[in-house]
């Protein structure tokens, strides 16, 4: 494996789930009583805990990508 196809690969990655946060993100801030309402059919949660809850997932996940998606591909730049 190239430092090229690493690059793109992972490149890829970023653009993908870059738009998969944002669009999360502005989902939930578009619309949250309806995303509110979509998932208390399949869980039973109060309201405030399904604000804690969501608002943690999107932490981590931005964690996530910044970790194993943008440092990655910035460091094969940087480096190829």
């Amino acid at each position: 494996m190239t430092i090229e196809v690493l690059t793109s690969f992972f490149m890829w990655c970023t653009i993908m789930n870059g738009a998969l946060l944002t669009l999360w993100v502005g989902f939930f801030m578009a619309a949250p009583d309806l995303v509110y309402r979509t998932q208390s059919r399949f869980f039973s949660i109060p309201r405030d805990a399904f604000d804690v809850v969501m608002y943690c997932f999107l932490g981590m996940f931005k964690i996530f990508f910044l970790v194993f998606n943008l440092i990655p591909y910035l460091a094969l730049l940087i480096i190829g």
